[in-house]
């Protein structure tokens, strides 16, 4: 792979980072550097979800999103062999690569089955099945984040997706040319408590006016950059890259109907479970954590679980500084009645 100046920039010209089997240790010293290896994602609370899932040999199990297949893996390790684990993923590149690393790890389809559907249908994922332990990651994989054709990073011009399955839908860049300003101020509000959505949302609209496009990620940026010019020079930048990040995540939440969702997996998970069966679930947003506690405490009051986590439980310091995209995370737990 050819690049220009001693170190690979761009995400295709990363060759080691993107083929961590054969450059384990270059991959495992960017590991140790607290970053994240590009189309590599690090599972965040591994330990504490085996230590609540108590995961035995011969049970089943659902993993809702599998990702990069960190969580499936490890606990595919605790079946020993047997039993059976269940997965989901809507994304048909990233699934499609986590099979093939599975398979190659000696996970087949006598032990594993994954399907490419979304985590709504968990009633759907093996119908008559009831999970012993079920399991929710809902964060965007960092393969996802950092790969700019995805359009899911303002780091990198790309265009403005932010579809987890690009196969369906419509893109970032088509919702916004959808909405109105109240509607988009509605969204950035209610998706991310974007603090600057009647200036970012006047932008966008007088963007548009002017007969510009706001098609890739980087232009989406300019945007947001100009409609914060107002601030100190000094605060500007920092500001600048909250209010993308907080933008951008609030366009993916609408795109993917995240919040529509998670509020039916929360609805129909009691009914897959079993008897004392355990659901552990992974949030990294606070609309997303509110759902989660309100359908685990209304579970308990009802009957439906057994008992609830009281409190969130959050990684450790030292996880946070290994991963730094571990700190926002927020793990609750509920077990069948």
């Amino acid at each position: 792979m050819r690049y220009k100046g001693t170190h690979p920039r761009k995400f295709s010209e990363k060759y080691k980072e993107l083929n961590p089997e054969k450059y384990q240790q270059d991959v495992e010293k960017i590991i140790r550097q607290g970053k994240t290896p590009a189309g590599m994602h690090i599972s965040i609370m591994v330990e504490e979800i085996l230590d609540f899932l108590q995961i035995q040999p011969g049970q089943i199990g659902y993993d809702a999103t599998l990702g990069y297949g960190g969580h499936t893996k490890r606990i595919l390790e605790c079946l020993k062999g047997k039993g059976h684990m269940y997965a989901t993923d809507v994304d048909p590149i990233e699934s499609e690569k986590t099979k093939e690393r599975l398979a190659a790890l000696g996970y087949g389809e006598d032990i594993l089955t994954i399907k490419r559907m979304n985590f709504a249908e968990l009633d759907k994922v093996a119908p008559g099945v009831k999970f012993d332990f079920v399991l929710a990651d809902l964060g965007v994989s960092s393969m996802q984040i950092d790969n700019p054709e995805r359009g899911f990073t303002f780091k990198h011009d790309g265009p403005l997706d932010l579809r987890l399955d690009p196969s369906s839908g419509v893109t970032a860049a088509q919702r916004l040319r959808e909405l109105d300003e109240d509607e988009l101020i509605g969204l950035l509000v209610e998706n991310s408590d974007e603090p600057y959505a009647e200036k970012i949302a006047a932008e966008i609209m007088k963007t548009f006016y002017k007969g510009e496009k706001i098609d890739t990620t980087r232009q989406l940026h300019d945007t947001i950059e100009r409609a914060l010019s107002f601030l100190p020079k000094g605060e500007q930048k920092e500001a600048v890259k909250k209010s993308c990040q907080r933008c951008f995540q609030a366009l993916r939440i609408d795109v993917n109907s995240e919040f529509e969702v998670l509020y039916a997996f929360l609805e129909k998970l009691p009914g897959v479970l079993k008897p004392g069966g355990r659901a552990a679930i992974l949030t990294f947003h606070s609309g997303e954590d509110r759902l989660v506690k309100k359908a685990f405490k209304q579970g308990v009051r009802e009957g439906v679980y057994r008992e609830a986590a009281r409190d969130v439980i959050r990684p450790s310091a030292e996880e946070c500084y290994q991963n730094p995209r571990a700190r926002s995370t927020k793990m609750r737990w509920a077990v069948k009645a």
